[in-house]
């Protein structure tokens, strides 16, 4: 029985500990895209500017990471820093499942040959 008990509050602990990324919504997140199209194109597949990432077709939780962290300054860009202060975490999450569910334009490695 106490050998049940000290699993089962392993995994509160630990379960408390892990982050925790809400499923987002991909329509809402198109509505939300305005801002972002700007520099990441209307689909996330860039603008021809280089400077820019290209954004669709990545890993949603990747793409949540990442806001979340100019969100919070870990990840420094003055631009991105200044978009994420006004986005709530269901916005990042939206935003983060529009972009992954486009098509992106690097479908192989070839292009670095």
């Amino acid at each position: 029985m106490s050998r049940a008990i000290l699993v089962a509050s392993a995994l509160v602990l630990f379960g408390l500990n892990a982050p925790a990324f809400a499923a987002g919504d991909a329509e809402r997140g198109r509505e939300k895209s305005q801002v972002c199209q700007a520099c990441h194109g209307v689909d996330g597949n860039g603008i021809g500017d280089p400077q820019y990432p290209l954004i669709a077709g990545q890993y949603a939780d990747y793409l949540s990471q990442a806001m979340r962290a100019y969100q919070t300054g870990e990840r420094q860009n003055v631009i991105m820093q200044g978009f994420m202060a006004t986005l709530t975490a269901q916005d990042i999450d939206d935003l983060a499942a529009y972009f992954a569910s486009q098509k992106g334009s690097l479908d192989d490695l070839s292009h670095f040959k």
